[in-house]
């Protein structure tokens, strides 16, 4: 029970140090270490290739010390030049040291000196450009897609939105790992080290502006205390969360969320008609991947299917959402299709040309 009582301090001790985090996604640049390894060998080029100028024109030098100047010497001087120091010892006395000087030595210390100041200045300026990069982020940051939970249901959801067309750039996704927000940063994706059901974390991945929110926690009353915050927060945005049990999901609906997936059930559901019919297994499966076969997609009534029966458009027509109601296509209840009216639909994908699914939360019965 120490043991316990310990590791769960700790655990709580390293969520705080990662509280407030937020990381963008990086662009393709090589590590910082070999930034400089190679700005710092490149000086390490110039020094050399001047030292060598100077030792072929060894006669053209004088050395106060000695009068000769060897290859010792040469890179004294090329060192003392180069760092701008110039101690005055060893001198270009010929006109053709002197102009080499002027023409080739002079440039090679200048950039030599960019080579080093540059890798000082970008070093310096790192942490101020993330900074105007991070500020310029959120304050772009409209009607977006938060993702809470970046394990197997976040990421299947987040890649289903965005096979409708939704961009990467409007997705940040909150996990208290630093190691799931690396992947997801590295797929494009913005993110939030933290835990999700403190109102700060939210704050920082902007929730109150988030046009939806996606609750995918590997616990039920991570989910609903996620739910209560989100929702205070953020009155207008469409929640959906997913459950392991099916009981806890009025918890969910209770707590704001739109729309309450238990997981493990329809996993569950998906399993037994697979093994009554494989393909209607199959076809469901198809229906759920956006972006290929047949989607499901929710979209309006136009005006030149008003006043026509469900089954008289050219979709196929499942349910019709009128009000706060779902009917199904069969249901009497629906007679003719109003202008106010939304239907649910099978389409097929169409490479190229996606179908964004509607943003108003789907109304409950």
């Amino acid at each position: 029970m120490k043991q316990a009582g310990h590791d769960a301090i700790a655990r709580q001790a390293d969520e705080h140090l990662v509280t407030h985090r937020v990381k963008l996604p990086k662009k393709v640049v090589e590590r910082p270490i070999r930034q400089v390894g190679k700005r710092l060998l490149m000086a390490l080029l110039v020094l050399v290739a001047t030292a060598l100028i100077v030792y072929a024109d060894h006669d053209g030098y004088n050395d106060n010390s000695d009068g000769s100047v060897d290859l010792l010497d040469a890179f004294y001087y090329a060192t003392v030049t180069l760092s701008t120091t110039g101690y005055g010892d060893i001198t270009p006395v010929s006109d053709a040291a002197r102009l080499t000087n002027i023409f080739v030595i002079t440039p090679l210390r200048v950039l030599f000196l960019i080579i080093l100041v540059g890798t000082t200045l970008e070093v310096l300026t790192e942490r101020t450009r993330e900074e105007w990069r991070l500020n310029r982020w959120r304050s772009t940051l409209r009607d977006h897609t938060v993702v809470v939970g970046f394990g197997t249901k976040g990421r299947s959801a987040i890649q289903t939105v965005c096979a409708t067309g939704l961009n990467k750039e409007q997705v940040v996704v909150v996990d208290p790992s630093s190691k799931v927000i690396d992947a997801a940063t590295a797929e494009g994706y913005a993110g939030v080290i933290g835990d999700a059901t403190r109102s700060e974390v939210l704050k920082r991945a902007e929730v109150h502006r988030a046009r939806q929110i996606i609750i995918a926690t590997q616990r039920d009353d991570t989910a609903v205390l996620v739910t209560l915050t989100a929702r205070q927060l953020n009155r207008g945005a469409k929640i959906v969360a997913a459950v392991r049990e099916e009981e806890n999901a009025p918890l969910l609906q209770q707590s704001g969320a739109d729309a309450v997936i238990t997981s493990a059930s329809a996993a569950g559901r998906l399993l037994g008609l697979s093994v009554l019919s494989p393909a209607a297994g199959m076809v469901m499966e198809d229906l759920i991947q956006q972006g290929s076969g047949l989607d499901i997609v929710e979209r309006p009534v136009t005006r030149a299917e008003v006043g026509k029966g469900p089954r008289e458009t050219e979709d196929l027509v499942v349910s019709v959402v009128r009000g706060h109601r779902v009917l199904g296509y069969d249901d009497p209840a629906v007679g003719e299709l109003q202008l106010t009216d939304r239907l649910i639909t099978i389409v097929r994908a169409s490479p190229g040309v996606r179908v964004a699914p509607d943003a108003r939360p789907l109304p409950r019965d």
